[in-house]
C-alpha cells in the first residue's frame, strides 16, 4: 500500500467499480420498470382481445355453458390464468379449474375486464396469479438482462485494471527515475538530470528537480570557487608577513618603523577581506541588521562623494555630484548606502585614469530613486559586464589585491541593494568608461502601500 502504483490502480479500480455498479443498478431498475409498463400495456390489449372473444361466444350461445374449454386455450395462449365470473358474481370458467362454482371475493388480478354484450354486462374477466408457475419469460429476460450487466461490469473492470496499470506505470516511470536521480545527487552526484520530460505535472516537477540541481550544482562550484579564492587572497599577506618575521628573526632585517608599518598594512588588509566576507555572508543568508528609515538621498551621496574627495584629488581626478533638489526620500540604512556609494565610488576612481572623471547623479524613475556612478575609465568588455557582481572577480586579470581589491566590493553592493529591496546594474563598453546604477523605492511609495495594506 506505500507503493504509489498500488495505491493509484486500486483507486481507479475504485472509481471504476463505483461508476459500472451505479450504472448497471440504474439500467437493472430501469429496464425492469420499462419491461414491466411494456408487459402492462401487453396485458391490457391481450385483455381487449380476451374480452371480444368471450363476448362473440355469449353471444352466439346465449350463456357461458361450455366456456371452460374456450377459457383454457386462451390461457394456454397467453401464459396467464384466466377466471370468469358470471353476472351473479359466480365463477364460471377457471383455466386452472379450481374456482368453478364458487363466489370468491376480491382477487388480486393483474388485470379486470368487464365483458358486455349489447350494452349488458354478462360477465368479469380476471387475470390472475398461477399457484405455482414456471419460471415465466417476463423473469428469464430480466434475470438475462442482470446476467449481462454483470457480465458486462466484469469485463469492464478488468479493462479499467489493464488500463489503469498501463496508466500507472506511464505515470510512476518519470517518478522513479525522479527517486533515483534523487537518491545519487543525496550522495554527491549533483549531474543527475531527469531526461525526457512530459508537459504535464509531472513533467513540470522534472523541470524543477532539474533548475534545483542547476542551482545545487552551481552553488557547490560557487562554494569551491569561493574557498579557493579565499584561499588565494588570505595567502599573499600571510606570506608577506611571515616573511618579514622569518626575516626579522634571522637577522636579515631589523624590525624598525618602515617594517612595523608595512606588517601593519598587511594586517588591515587581511582585516578588511575577512569582515568583507563575513558582512557578504551575513547579506547573502539576509541575517544583515539594516536600520531603515526614510531619509535624504542627497545627503548620503554627498557625504560620500565628501569622503572619497581626497582619494580623488590624490588621482588628479575630477569627482563630482549632479543631484536635482526635488529628489524624494528613501526608506534605507544611511550607513549600509553609504557604504555602496563609497564601494562604487572606490571601484570607480581605481580604474579610472589620471585626468578622467567620476560622476554621481540621482533621479526619480517613476516610483524608484535611480543613483548612478559615472566613470570615464578603461571600461569593462561584454564577455566581464555579466560577472562584475560576483565575488572575487575581476574583469582585469593582471590587477593583484593590492591595486584591484579584495574582489568582493560589487558582491557586496548586489546584495546591499537587494536587501532594501533595490536592484543593482552595469553599462559600460571598453575605452568608453562604465556607469554603475542602482535604485530604491521611494519612501512615499512605501507610505502609499503600507497604507493600502491597513
Amino acid at each position: 500500500m506505500r507503493s504509489l502504483r498500488v495505491r493509484l490502480l486500486l483507486a481507479q479500480l475504485f472509481v471504476v467499480l463505483v461508476a459500472l455498479g451505479t450504472i448497471a443498478l440504474l439500467a437493472s431498475r430501469a429496464t425492469q420498470r420499462e419491461f414491466q409498463h411494456y408487459l402492462d400495456r401487453g396485458s391490457v390489449q391481450r385483455m381487449g382481445r380476451f374480452e371480444t372473444a368471450f363476448g362473440a361466444y355469449y353471444a352466439e350461445q346465449g350463456s357461458w355453458d361450455g366456456v371452460q374449454s374456450l377459457i383454457e386455450k386462451l390461457a394456454q395462449a397467453s401464459g396467464e390464468r384466466l377466471v370468469l365470473l358470471g353476472p351473479t358474481g359466480t365463477v364460471v370458467a377457471d383455466s386452472a379449474k379450481l374456482l368453478v362454482g364458487t363466489a370468491p371475493g376480491p382477487q388480486s388480478a393483474g388485470h379486470v375486464t368487464i365483458i358486455l354484450v349489447n350494452g349488458v354486462r354478462v360477465g368479469v374477466l380476471r387475470s390472475m396469479p398461477s399457484e405455482s408457475p414456471p419460471q415465466s419469460f417476463e423473469a428469464f429476460f430480466l434475470a438475462s438482462v442482470n446476467r449481462w450487466l454483470l457480465q458486462g461490469v466484469l469485463v469492464a473492470c478488468l479493462a479499467g485494471v489493464g488500463l489503469s496499470l498501463l496508466m500507472s506505470r506511464q505515470v510512476v516511470k518519470p517518478i522513479a527515475a525522479l527517486t533515483a536521480a534523487a537518491h545519487k545527487m543525496e550522495k554527491g552526484d549533483l549531474t543527475q538530470r531527469v531526461q525526457h520530460i512530459s508537459g504535464d505535472e509531472v513533467g513540470e516537477l522534472g523541470h524543477a528537480f532539474n533548475a534545483m540541481a542547476d542551482a545545487l550544482e552551481r552553488g557547490e562550484k560557487l562554494r569551491r570557487n569561493m574557498v579557493s579564492d579565499v584561499a588565494h587572497e588570505l595567502r599573499t599577506p600571510l606570506s608577506n608577513i611571515r616573511g618579514y618575521l622569518e626575516a626579522a628573526r634571522d637577522g636579515v632585517i631589523r624590525a624598525d618603523a618602515p617594517v612595523i608599518t608595512s606588517l601593519h598594512e598587511e594586517a588591515l588588509m587581511l582585516t578588511r577581506l575577512v569582515e568583507d566576507l563575513q558582512e557578504l555572508s551575513l547579506a547573502e543568508a539576509g541575517q544583515l541588521k539594516l536600520v531603515q528609515q526614510a531619509a535624504d538621498v542627497r545627503s548620503v551621496i554627498q557625504q560620500a562623494v565628501g569622503v572619497m574627495q581626497p582619494e580623488a584629488s590624490e588621482k588628479r581626478l575630477a569627482l563630482s555630484a549632479d543631484l536635482p533638489a526635488d529628489l524624494p526620500e528613501v526608506n534605507m540604512d544611511c550607513e549600509r548606502i553609504g557604504q555602496v556609494l563609497r564601494n562604487l565610488l572606490a571601484n570607480a576612481l581605481a580604474y579610472t585614469p589620471e585626468g578622467g572623471a567620476v560622476t554621481v547623479s540621482a533621479r526619480l524613475v517613476g516610483h524608484e530613486v535611480s543613483v548612478s556612478v559615472k566613470d570615464s575609465g578603461v571600461g569593462i568588455s561584454a564577455e566581464a559586464l555579466p560577472h562584475v557582481f560576483e565575488r572575487f572577480y575581476r574583469a582585469d586579470k593582471s590587477r593583484t589585491r593590492s591595486t584591484g581589491g579584495s574582489g568582493l566590493g560589487l558582491a557586496i553592493v548586489k546584495q546591499l541593494v537587494e536587501a532594501h529591496g533595490g536592484r543593482v546594474w552595469a553599462e559600460s563598453s571598453p575605452g568608453a568608461g562604465s556607469t554603475f546604477y542602482f535604485s530604491l523605492p521611494a519612501a512615499a511609495l512605501g507610505a502609499r502601500q503600507a497604507r493600502g495594506n491597513l
